[in-house]
Parts: structure tokens; sequence; C-alpha cells
């Protein structure tokens, strides 16, 4: 695949003694089971008064450190590096990158999907996107080298954007240059489970016929949102069929249904391709209070999400589990709390749903965003209903969803698409 073309042997190798070194360095002495890639130098990704603000990984992590969640037994909080030419170009186009680098200083500049109303250009626009990259190959190696069983950036996830092109607030995109490296360090089979409410087309794009890779995404269905792809008949190229899942769901879909939709899908595929590594790309902006899409899921049915991925990770991948963040536009009342769900699940203990928010953390949230609605615990208040797909039962928008995607993909791992134990 011309995108992931091989970096010369000798280099390669080098490359990796020295992550190796870096991850190792004191850290199984200690026994370090989570990973967190955290430093403010993220928040340099900001598209200004736009959506994607970074003041809610700002907020995230100030939540969850005054949670103590970032200072639990076992947790290690390591900066963030940016990526280099060699890792970003394994995804990325050389000309694209030396697009990004330019535009910034060309008032006029077009082309590449960039200078646009969702790709608007920013000073030092390349740096701070290829940090990004850079601390989701952090959480990669950590977990692959093993100093840590999980990692999570929570500033990542940007899905949408292509080889030689922006997208959908994505100019580089971290999960497939980090999928990309673990690919160069061995790795013969990663899952990729996506599960903010647009469709991760970037990551299919780029593996889309590389078998090594299984990409499943659960999301609004694409013809009523962006970036319209996503339908059931993805599946993959020649040689790679099968490893692209795709679940279209229909807008108003609430914890019940997507839950119904997740584990009538997402365990069967995730444990038949039996991966190494679980990579999840967690965008928040499925919740119901999200702008930008019509999903209706509570933060309890996030947090359920997330619990559901812990499981399967520590079933199938021994544990090894890579999060990211991804999209999420209700800045206040909804990501933070929704990552911090996923940084505790991530370190230990879940949080439990009534959990007061601190004091402290809504009056900066307050600062931050004057007009927001500051939440004053961790639940909607909702307890997600424990729905199963039965085959009998295929009446209802969510049930039909579920089984096109079944019908389309299950038979390529040897499942059956009918029987509700598969």
């Amino acid at each position: 695949m011309t995108a992931l073309a091989a970096r010369p042997a000798a280099r390669r190798g080098a490359a990796d003694r020295a992550a190796r070194r870096a991850c190792d360095d004191g850290a199984m002495a200690d026994g370090v089971p989570t990973t967190v890639v955290w430093d403010p130098a993220l928040l340099a990704y900001d598209m200004g008064e736009h959506p994607m603000n970074p003041v809610r990984v700002e907020l995230t992590i100030a939540l969850a450190r005054e949670l103590g969640i970032l200072d639990r037994p076992g947790v290690r909080v390591v900066p963030a590096e940016p990526a280099s030419e060699d890792a970003l170009t394994r995804v990325h186009r050389p000309d694209y990158l030396d697009a990004v680098r330019h535009a910034p200083r060309d008032p006029f500049f077009a082309g590449w999907g960039l200078n646009t109303p969702d790709n608007p250009v920013f000073d030092g626009m390349h740096e701070a996107s290829a940090r990004i990259c850079g601390a989701t190959i952090a959480a990669a190696e950590a977990v692959w080298f093993g100093s840590s069983t999980r990692a999570v950036n929570v500033s990542g996830g940007l899905h949408h954007a292509m080889p030689a092109r922006a997208a959908g607030f994505c100019v580089y995109n971290d999960p497939a240059v980090a999928i990309a490296r673990l690919l160069d360090l061995g790795a013969q089979r990663i899952a990729y489970v996506d599960v903010d409410v647009h469709h991760g087309d970037g990551v299919q794009a780029v593996f889309y016929d590389d078998p090594r890779v299984l990409t499943v995404s659960l999301h609004e269905t694409p013809l009523a949102l962006f970036p319209g792809t996503g339908f059931p008949d993805e599946t993959g190229a020649p040689g790679a069929e099968g490893t692209s899942v795709n679940v279209a769901l229909p807008p108003g879909t609430g914890d019940g249904g997507w839950l119904r939709a997740f584990h009538a899908v997402v365990p069967s595929v995730v444990r038949a391709f039996a991966p190494q590594v679980l990579f999840t790309q967690c965008g928040a902006d499925a919740h119901r209070l999200d702008p930008l899409a019509d999903l209706r899921l509570s933060v309890d049915g996030q947090r359920a999400t997330y619990l559901a991925l812990r499981a399967l990770a520590d079933e199938i991948c021994g544990g090894r589990w890579v999060a990211t963040g991804g999209g999420g536009y209700a800045l206040v009342e909804v990501v933070p709390r929704a990552w911090t769900h996923l940084l505790a699940v991530a370190t230990g203990e879940p949080l439990a749903p009534g959990t007061p928010t601190p004091p402290d953390w809504r009056k900066l949230a307050a600062q931050r965003r004057p007009q927001a609605d500051i939440p004053a615990t961790f639940t909607d208040g909702v307890d997600p209903p424990d729905e199963r797909w039965e085959p009998g039962t295929a009446t209802d928008a969510v049930d039909r969803a579920i089984l096109a995607t079944r019908t389309a993909v299950f038979p390529l791992h040897g499942l059956d698409p009918y029987d509700p134990r598969d």
C-alpha cells in the first residue's frame, strides 16, 4: 500500500531500539500498568472559534487531576514529543506535510482540504498536529513494549485525516500513524474499534487492504451525517475481506439500541480476529447533547461502553489497550465527564456515576465557558439497559442495522449472522 511504504530497515531498527529504551527506562521495575500521555503543549491544536476547541481536553485533564485519577498507584503520566517525519510519512504523503507547513503562511492557501471552514489553518499547525501523533505513538509503544498494559491519549483520535487531505477537523491521522508504528514493530493483528458518532473513514481507508488491521466503526448512518461513508457493505479490499466492519445506526439511537448494536457485533468480530492489541477511538459526540450529530447516548451509556472495551481487551489481548479521544463538541457538559470516565476505567476503579464534579473544577469550567451548563455529577441519571440482540426481533431500525452488518461481514469470519451466540 503506497501510504504505508516501509522505511529502510536499518533506520527502522535504530528507532525501534531507542523507543524501547525510552519506554523501558525504569518502568518495568515499577510495574506501571497504565500510561497517560499528557502535555499542555497538546492544547496548541487550536483552530480558534471552531467546534474543535482544546478547552474540552484542558477541562478533561483538570477534572481527572481534581479527582486524583492521574495520581493513582501504577499510573504514569508522560509528556508528548512531536512525531518524526518518518513516522508521519508512513501514512501521509510528504507533499501533504509540506502543504501543512506552508498553509499558515499564505492567507490565500487552497487545496489539500486546508483553509476551509472545517479545517482552518492556524500558526504552528504542523507542529501541533505532529505532537498529537507523537502522543498516540507514545501510548502505543508503551503498550507494545510492555511498560504499561493500557495507555490513553485523550487529545488524539483525529480519525478523518487522509494520506493527502485534511478532513473533519483532522490534519494528521494519529490513530493510523500509531497503528502503522505498531505494524513496524512487528504486530501482526491489531483491532481498531471506533465509537465516535462519525465513521472512522480515514483509518479505514489507510488499512482497507491490510489484513493485519481490523477496523470496526459504530456511527450514525452516513445517509444523515458526515463523512457519508461507513455502510455495512464496506468490508475490506480483496485480500483483506472482513477486516472493515461498519455499524450504521439510525438518528435518535439511544443507550439501549447503541449498546445492543455494540454487543451484537463488536465482541464477535474482535474475538474472531484475535488481535494482539485493542486500539480504540472514544469520541464523545454520540451523546444526546452534542450539537453536531443526532444520536442520543448518555454519559452513563458511554461509561458502559468503556467498561465493555476494557473487558474485551482483558479477554482477548491480555489487557493490552490503547485508547484515544476523538470528537465531542459539548465542550463542558459532556466531553470532560465522558473522558474522565474513560481515564478512570483505564487506570483502575471506574467512577461511580453519582460522583460529584469538584467545586474547583466547576469554577474553572465557568471561567473557560461562562455560558455553559456546568454538570454537578458524573451521571445523566440514566441506568443503561442491558439489551441483547435476537435475530427474530429485527423489527426496528437499530435491529435492521445490526442484521445488515452481521450479514455483510460475519460469514467472512466464519460466523453465523443469525446465531446470537456468534
